[in-house]
């Protein structure tokens, strides 16, 4: 019996080059460029006809990417292949999730509609949810959820001396919490409004007992960073070491990354669901464990 076929969409080849013995699967080709017209071309190298087909795509500045990856799983039905996957280490298009004002598009529900169209299951890390328990309430297909709690807890366990775990507000503490007792560190929130993309307010809890520690600033998602840099600002103020920023999702839209070396972060670190030169978690071991869930899901059936 042939193998799982794992094919990366471009931009993707290094995590799939370390999944597919993890996933026990074998690599697949695509060959994607544009025309002069900035069209699409797909074309599959690898015979798929008869075969388990997983593209993996992750989809942070996802615009370019979606239509590509749409294409790409349509064609990969019309040539044959058995059953359809995505693995999206990042999974974009969770923000909007209700109608904050009249006239809205709900995206996280039209995205979902689309993927659930195209795709028997989906993998990803760690989805920013806001409103929704969990991807069961937006997706109709099955769902795989690979967590980094576990990988961040043993870097930090590994890589800093007497840690201060910071979560970024309210909502982060479970998680946070979940780290900080893989690491054996202490943790605390921070109170966050958000004003807009780019203007966030947050507010320090009492740290006088831990001034002694290196401060550790987690968040699921750095973007603008803003959050990392107000926290930034205001450790220094107090006279707390500059923190080390750990994120799963390394976004880093415009010029965040050069605006959180300026602001004084000691050192920045993500996991490898974004490509990035922060990479230093790996998160290949829960990735691999839930594609392996899905691919032996025995109750999955073509739906298309």
């Amino acid at each position: 019996m042939s193998k799982p076929l794992l094919i990366p969409m471009p931009g993707n080849e290094r995590l799939a080059a370390s999944l597919t013995t993890a996933a026990d699967a074998e690599i697949g080709r695509i060959l994607v460029r544009r025309f002069p017209d900035d069209e699409t071309y797909i074309r599959f190298e690898t015979k798929i006809a008869g075969r388990t087909v997983t593209l993996l795509c992750t989809l942070a500045h996802p615009d370019d990417k979606f239509l590509p990856l749409l294409f790409a799983a349509a064609t990969a039905r019309e040539l044959g292949a058995v059953r359809v996957g995505l693995v999206a280490p990042y999974l974009a298009y969770m923000r909007q999730d209700r109608r904050f004002k009249a006239g809205e598009a709900v995206t996280s529900n039209c995205f979902a509609r689309i993927l659930s169209d195209q795709f028997d299951w989906i993998v990803t890390v760690d989805p920013h949810l806001h409103r929704h328990a969990s991807l069961a309430g937006l997706f109709s297909v099955p769902t795989y959820v690979a967590h980094a709690a576990s990988q961040i807890s043993d870097w930090v366990r590994h890589e800093i001396n007497a840690p201060l775990l910071i979560g970024p507000d309210s909502e982060s503490e479970q998680w946070v919490a979940a780290v900080a007792r893989g690491a054996e560190a202490p943790y605390v929130v921070l109170q966050k409004q958000r004003h807009s993309d780019r203007e966030v307010q947050v507010t320090l809890p009492d740290l006088a007992r831990w001034r002694a520690r290196t401060p550790v600033l987690i968040v699921d998602i750095v973007s603008t960073g803003q959050t990392m840099i107000e926290t930034t600002c205001q450790l220094r103020r107090i006279g707390m070491p500059p923190p080390i920023c750990i994120a799963v999702h390394g976004i880093f839209a415009g010029t965040a990354f050069d605006d959180l070396i300026a602001a004084g972060v000691a050192r920045l670190v993500t996991t490898n669901t974004i490509p990035h030169p922060t990479n230093a978690i790996d998160i290949t071991g829960p990735l691999a464990t839930e594609i392996r869930s899905a691919l032996h899901r025995p109750e999955i059936k073509p739906q298309h």
